[in-house]
């Protein structure tokens, strides 16, 4: 039996685990080749967890160890774990990962949000729909009738947000070279969060992007076609 324990982010179908940041996770751990057992919870119940260690997940148990966030818990992994791949292959990929994460949490996440916020409250059972409601009305300063008001032209700007990957990609079939890094991850658990959570397609017509992100789809067993698009 594994000793490594995932925690992570589920509506009331606890088969279909949507976060963006356990996505990454998922993948830092497949990656690594480590075992490991994954626990979804409801937004509420994350603070019942490991004795309040966190409030929100990805939260990584590994024996005596326990680890918090998405990019820490990877940076956890290459120290604990030297011999597996690295998801990092040196301080330069921990520095471009650091600016994808920047980039894709200011340019993508809020996009996402705009497009599938309602979805993600149905997704939910009653007592985590109140939450959610209150705590992203309140975060967001509209309600999430209002922020989904222009979903269709959110839809529509979205391929023009891919661009930089897009191009990127031009030149190499991952966002790390040849073979995918933590910086892979990161996009791709954007944008696995918008296909577990709405299934609209947020790509432009044959697009790299919608490539690679098929490619990350298959890696480590087909790890993200686990969960089926909405």
């Amino acid at each position: 039996m594994t000793s490594r324990t995932l925690y992570s982010l589920c509506g009331s179908d606890d088969t279909r685990p949507f976060s963006p940041h356990c996505w990454k996770t998922v993948l830092s751990l497949a990656h690594k080749g480590l075992d490991f057992e994954e626990r979804p919870l409801a937004f509420t119940a994350i603070p019942g967890v490991e004795n309040g260690f966190s409030t929100t997940v990805p939260i990584l148990r590994d024996g005596d160890q326990l680890v918090k966030d998405s990019f820490e818990i990877a940076l956890y992994l290459d120290d604990a774990y030297p011999d597996a791949p690295s998801l990092f292959n040196g301080e330069g990929g921990k520095s471009l990962a650091r600016f994808v994460e920047s980039w894709s949490q200011t340019t993508l996440h809020p996009a996402i949000v705009k497009i599938a916020v309602l979805d993600i409250h149905d997704m939910l059972d009653e007592t985590d729909r109140t939450y959610f409601r209150e705590s992203r009305t309140k975060a967001l300063g509209r309600t999430l009738e209002e922020v989904i008001a222009h979903r269709d032209a959110e839809i529509a700007a979205f391929p023009a947000k891919l661009e930089p990957i897009r191009r990127m990609l031009s030149f190499q079939p991952f966002i790390g070279g040849e073979s995918p890094l933590f910086a892979d991850y990161i996009v791709f658990g954007a944008l696995q969060w918008a296909r577990v959570t709405s299934g609209i397609d947020l790509f432009a017509e044959k697009d790299p992007v919608r490539d690679w992100f098929e490619r990350c789809l298959d890696l480590h067993g087909a790890k993200g076609r686990s969960v089926t698009a909405a």
